[in-house]
């Protein structure tokens, strides 16, 4: 009886035994920690990259290397400026028009005052840099700048991650770097396709012009330079529509992304957590390179701040002594800036006789 008690009593602690293995084996499985997220983390739908291409007017071959969230999401760059096609007014022709460039529409809010005049300049950066195609391989800022530093500071890190997990031998976490590498070639590709230069109006070479743009919070802005280089910045379309074959090559980019999200989960915590690591200090020196970025670049012509902005009390004042600058009142007659009776009095007065 003895030996059949200890029999029992052993079977049923091996039992118990294999239960709470399997319990830990189970849990060992199931339990992630918070690392396995990062293939998520590249899903999130961040504007850092969309603003670096609207910023730089086109996309480059090294972008490729800068992995950060809403990587897949870099064909919506035209979307930031949130819709806007400001009125404009061609105060030496009096003319009034719309921005329809978007990438230009999006630097000036970005620096545009409320209740100020901010003057811009446009200017060529070079005679032959008409097609980004062709030219522009790398980023346009070669100078030490916090921008330079920063966007190149992102390059370093992406290749200093790529060579630890090579060393560490996770082929997973490899994999989705190569997924994620891919998908930012593709949208890099596409993007230099759709940046070329399109209709932008008959030539006018070595004619002056003077804009003044209404954006909406009563945020005003001037634009001087050559006419060629502010009808290449401010008429026709920044990104041509994309054909069929570049469509579906940006789905496929998409796709991708999502299918890395269920790929990293494979990797080891050490490779996932570097991946973690490498998304977020991507999106962190990408942003920074973005704020230090005063100057914007499309098709060949940069625009920055000519002279800080300056404040007004109400825009019937900036009317006055622009119309008093140009000489002329009907472009902001067109711009619903003044009243045509007012101005026609205020000529008059101007134009009567002189008492000495």
């Amino acid at each position: 009886m003895d030996l059949m008690k200890r029999l029992v009593q052993g079977a049923t602690l091996r039992t118990q035994d294999l239960s709470l293995l399997k319990r830990q084996i189970w849990l060992s499985e199931t339990t992630q920690s918070p690392t396995d997220a990062a293939g998520l983390v590249a899903l999130a739908d961040l504007e850092t990259t969309a603003l670096r291409t609207a910023l730089t007017g086109t996309s480059f071959l090294f972008d490729a290397f800068i992995l950060c969230p809403g990587l897949h999401r870099q064909q919506d760059a035209p979307d930031l400026s949130k819709g806007e096609y400001p009125a404009c007014a061609a105060m030496t022709t009096g003319y009034v028009f719309r921005v329809e460039n978007e990438a230009t529409v999006l630097q000036l809010q970005r620096q545009a005052k409320t209740g100020h005049l901010t003057t811009f300049s446009v200017s060529s950066t070079s005679q032959d840099s008409v097609d980004l195609r062709r030219s522009h391989k790398l980023p346009l800022d070669y100078s030490l700048g916090p921008s330079s530093i920063c966007y190149w500071s992102a390059v370093a890190l992406f290749i200093t991650t790529f060579a630890v997990l090579l060393m560490l031998g996770d082929w997973w976490a490899v994999t989705s770097m190569t997924l994620l590498i891919c998908v930012r070639l593709i949208n890099v590709v596409i993007l230099r396709r759709r940046a070329t230069l399109g209709w932008k109006g008959k030539s006018e070479p070595g004619v002056q012009g003077d804009l003044l743009v209404l954006l909406s919070q009563d945020r005003w802005v001037r634009m001087r330079g050559t006419v060629d280089d502010l009808k290449a910045v401010t008429s026709g379309q920044w990104l041509r529509e994309p054909n069929f074959i570049e469509s579906s090559l940006v789905s496929l980019a998409t796709i991708l992304a999502y299918i890395n999200a269920g790929l990293t989960s494979n990797a080891r915590p050490e490779g996932n957590a570097l991946l973690m690591v490498l998304l977020l200090l991507s999106a962190a020196l990408l942003g920074l390179a973005n704020q230090n970025t005063r100057e914007s670049h499309i098709y060949g012509r940069v625009i920055r701040i000519e002279r800080a902005p300056a404040k007004y009390a109400r825009r019937l004042d900036l009317a006055s002594e622009l119309i008093e600058e140009t000489g002329r009142a009907d472009w902001a007659i067109r711009l619903g800036m003044v009243q045509p009776e007012l101005t026609d009095n205020r000529m008059k007065q101007d134009m009567g006789p002189k008492m000495m």
